[in-house]
């Protein structure tokens, strides 16, 4: 595990602005920088960077934190696998003590398959590099199709022996369970049980997540056999899901947000010669469909696509695949078909950087005239033929969610088609309505079955996090938990301060200094006190544990915390607006000048008394339902119980009330 010391070194160096501008594409707005949510699907930027307080918040879905919180939502990795990943960037080196046996039953799943899945990448790479077939047959390959040593080495690309289990007798023998390595999907268990290689005899094409680890891999056949396919992927698995990745985009990312374009190709090679050529912005669906969790990926990064095909038949109809997913995502789309007989690969081998740059500049061509033009041609002069391009048009147009950006395809369309704007406004209305009534029926049936499913006592439901449902808690109505979150949040802050303590003469105390932890921290312990939020009284018994230390620094230790919630939660208060009340800037004493200990001190009790008082109305509210219960008035005994005890809660908030005038902060404390 890492030691204390390492975790503070990478929360110090990681910037916020780099860690997130690696996934997001950030624009300036005043101080801070925004961006497109990549935790939720939104239009309209919510997620908000701030480099001054190293932290990132999304005000739509509603998460946030320091770097390292970001790292974890977004690789799906745990605390320590994420401040791993900010080592790796950042140089940095960990320090780390052995592990407990718990400990190491926590690693992952997740982790363990990344690993065998760069173990494997390694073995096929010093295949192709160091064995006589590799070089003869794999490395041969990708020198034909023209790629250099080091566009080969960047990729990682590979090739598979012939042998059937070579890369399973090697993992085995390197000490890489069998089972896992089938998870992984580069082996598979044969009928007869035996752990046998997927990618035998191809050449590998390693798939990178967006931050650089494998996690998957192509496998192109070499040798001319009608029977087995020409490539071979590996299968869905608990770390990969095909229509969640896209095959370049970790090479490209940087170059999408400089260009502000996205290039999207269909293959492999289309990625790698065309980043060879100097055409970094391009990335491949890899011959499948283009999904919707491609297309938000494209979307962190930039509003604009160009889609790149061949100049054939099948090219063409490749082009309008996806394309109203794009328009739907609110996305920018250009077409560029290339010359007759070529592909992204072969043009970019044959033609300069400039030269492809000035083709796709010169050819690109929107989508709606592309489109038209292209079911033109097919039609001719059929009406009916025409009724319906007209109807696939609109559809296309209808799911653009800018209204103007939807008005002027109209305008276009209507020049192209030689058919009345007011008519295509109107069908266009027409789907766009139909579309929000289907959307409203499935979301009233969503929000039915869950009403349902909830009353059915066989379908208990699932709880929502720990930590989610702390979160949910500490925002609500709860009086108490609110007071428990400005208290937290002030400890964070100022926790490790002194306050000036004064003179007590009727109770015999000398004036004397003590930090806020020690001076909240004693308050409640002579009141037989505890905070009733559990993640609250987390952080508070833990820093209570160093009311005493002077060096501690409250906000540091939780925010590098081992334990994420608490982490999380730290990040969250830290960053957050100043929750308590204005009247702590306000000066008591007719305007008296203080020193900052004496204003700790001030800021300090008020929070305690008015945290003690909220507990004393809710102890009296519970009272006095009480002593409204019939089944309380007809016994007499337990009735005179709770007057009693309203007594005494009724003493307790006066003796309160009186601690406010003898300090002097009057009754305006308690709105803290």
């Amino acid at each position: 595990m890492i030691d204390r010391n390492t975790i503070e070194q990478i929360m110090d160096t990681a910037k916020v602005e780099e860690v997130v501008g690696d996934f997001v594409a950030l624009r300036k707005r005043g101080v801070n920088m925004i961006g497109l949510c990549p935790f939720h699907n939104e239009k309209t930027p919510s997620f908000t960077v701030s480099p001054a307080k190293n932290l990132w918040k999304c005000f739509g879905c509603g998460k946030g934190g320091k770097p390292v919180h970001f790292i974890m939502e977004h690789e799906q990795l745990s605390y320590y696998d994420a401040l791993r990943w900010l080592a790796r960037k950042y140089n940095i080196e960990i320090k780390e003590r052995e592990l407990t046996n718990e400990e190491k039953e926590q690693q992952s799943l997740r982790e363990s398959l990344f690993v065998i899945n760069q173990y494997a990448q390694q073995f096929f790479t010093a295949t192709l590099q160091a064995s006589e077939e590799g070089k003869a047959i794999g490395l041969s390959y990708f020198k034909h199709r023209g790629l250099h040593d080091e566009i080969i080495e960047k990729f990682g690309l590979g090739y598979a022996p012939e042998k059937r289990d070579a890369l399973a007798t090697a993992a085995t023998q390197a000490g890489y369970n069998a089972d896992l390595l089938a998870k992984t999907g580069v082996c598979y268990k044969g009928e007869d049980g035996k752990l046998k290689d997927r990618f035998w005899g191809r050449c590998i094409f390693p798939v990178h997540t967006i931050s650089g680890k494998v996690v998957a891999f192509g496998g192109r056949i070499l040798q001319n056999n009608p029977k087995a396919a020409k490539y071979v992927n590996s299968p869905e698995s608990e770390i990969y899901h095909k229509s969640d990745h896209l095959y370049g985009l970790y090479f490209a990312k940087q170059a999408i947000m400089q260009k502000d374009r996205c290039i999207l190709v269909e293959g492999y090679l289309d990625v790698i010669s065309m980043y060879q050529a100097g055409i970094k912005n391009v990335v491949a669906s890899s011959g499948t469909s283009l999904t919707t969790g491609q297309i938000k990926l494209i979307h962190r990064f930039t509003n604009n696509v160009t889609l790149l095909y061949d100049g054939d038949n099948a090219g063409i109809k490749a082009s309008l695949r996806g394309t109203d997913m794009l328009l739907e995502e609110g996305m920018n789309i250009n077409v560029v078909l290339l010359p007759q007989g070529e592909d992204p690969d072969s043009y970019a081998q044959s033609h300069t950087t400039e030269e492809v740059e000035e083709y796709i500049n010169r050819n690109k061509v929107d989508f709606i005239r592309f489109k038209t033009n292209l079911l033109l041609n097919e039609v001719g002069e059929d009406p009916v033929a025409r009724a319906n391009l007209v109807g696939d048009i609109v559809k296309s147009i209808a799911v653009i969610p800018n209204e103007i950006l939807r008005s002027e395809y109209i305008k276009k369309c209507s020049e192209m088609l030689k058919v009345s704007e007011q008519l295509l406004v109107r069908e266009t209305a027409k789907i766009r309505i139909k579309h929000n009534e289907e959307m409203q029926k499935r979301q009233n049936g969503t929000a039915q079955g869950e009403e349902q499913a909830a009353a059915a006592d066989d379908a208990p439901q699932p709880a929502p996090s720990e930590f989610k449902q702390n979160i949910i808690d500490s925002y609500s109505n709860n009086p108490l938990h609110n007071k428990e979150k400005a208290i937290i949040q002030f400890l964070l802050r100022n926790g490790d301060k002194l306050v000036q303590v004064p003179e007590n003469k009727s109770a015999n105390t000398p004036a004397f200094t003590e930090t806020v932890i020690s001076h909240l921290y004693y308050s409640f312990k002579d009141d037989g006190i505890e905070l009733s939020h559990p993640l609250y009284k987390r952080i508070f018994e833990e820093a209570s544990q160093h009311a005493a230390d002077i060096n501690f620094n409250p906000e540091r230790h939780f925010l590098a915390h081992p334990d994420s919630e608490i982490s999380r939660l730290a990040a969250d208060l830290c960053g957050e607006r100043y929750i308590l009340s204005k009247f702590f800037s306000e000066q008591a004493n007719g305007g008296e000048e203080r020193n900052e200990m004496a204003i700790l001190f001030e800021q300090t009790t008020r929070l305690s008394i008015a945290y003690k008082h909220s507990i004393i109305d809710e102890m009296l509210k519970e009272t006095m339902a009480a002593l409204k219960d019939p089944a309380t008035a007809a016994d007499a005994s337990k009735a005179m119980e709770f007057m009693e005890k309203f007594k005494f809660l009724k003493e307790t908030q006066q003796a309160l009330n009186n601690l406010l005038q003898f300090y002097g902060f009057g009754s305006a404390a308690l709105n803290v």
